[in-house]
């Protein structure tokens, strides 16, 4: 049963939602909870990759952020959801405060990674895997680096949308978390960067077709 206190935050979320715009076709509960497993997935298999490496530093802050994810799947959905729902309703659909102009190019920056990465997967030793990042690492940091300050730009007030992006940001700029991330070089990335994508996508859709109808 949901707690009281929880079943009322939900049922203001769903009047609240339901009497503002939203995309065509809004993020589900299961694109939610996939995309929150491989995220934890991914970051719990990086915790361990840098644990075996001797940085202790860098695997406690992986886990930490793996930690928050599983919150997240589990008893914890509840008060994420509400958490990250109040924040898009408040700070942008009732606002029409949402940047919908860069939302092309995250839509872009996340194939060009996705491209990258399928190539990534495809070599089948050691010495090709490193060649590969000898050849794109660079190319890679770069568009995530672009790809994080167009989020920034799309999420600009503060609120729990803008965090996960800061605290995700740091890490890669700061942590060599995509480098670590392509080392593990799983299905797990692939998986998030193809929810992301189908989420970007969607809401450039609907902003796409609100335009047409303002024509």
């Amino acid at each position: 049963m949901i707690p009281p206190p929880r079943l009322t935050a939900l049922l203001l979320f769903i009047l609240l939602a339901t009497t503002v715009p939203q995309p065509v076709n809004s993020i589900s509960y299961s694109q939610y909870k996939t995309l929150f497993s491989l995220s934890h997935s991914l970051l719990t298999r990086v915790a361990n990759l840098r644990s075996a490496r001797g940085d202790a530093a860098g695997s406690n802050r992986a886990r930490l952020i793996a930690e928050k994810l599983e919150r997240c799947q589990g008893i914890g959905f509840w008060g994420s959801a509400w958490s990250v729902g109040w924040d898009y309703v408040w700070n942008y659909a009732l606002s029409g405060d949402l940047d919908y102009g860069e939302i092309p190019g995250v839509v872009s920056d996340l194939n060009q990674l996705g491209s990258l990465l399928r190539e990534l997967t495809r070599s089948n030793s050691e010495m090709q895997r490193a060649n590969w990042m000898a050849r794109n690492y660079g190319n890679a940091l770069t568009v995530s680096k672009r790809l994080f300050n167009r989020l920034l730009k799309v999420f600009k007030k503060s609120g729990a949308l803008r965090e996960i992006v800061e605290t995700v940001q740091k890490e890669v700029t700061e942590g060599d978390l995509l480098k670590d991330c392509l080392e593990i070089g799983n299905k797990d990335i692939k998986g998030v960067l193809h929810i992301l994508k189908d989420l970007a996508s969607q809401y450039y859709s609907t902003s796409d077709y609100s335009h047409r109808q303002e024509l």
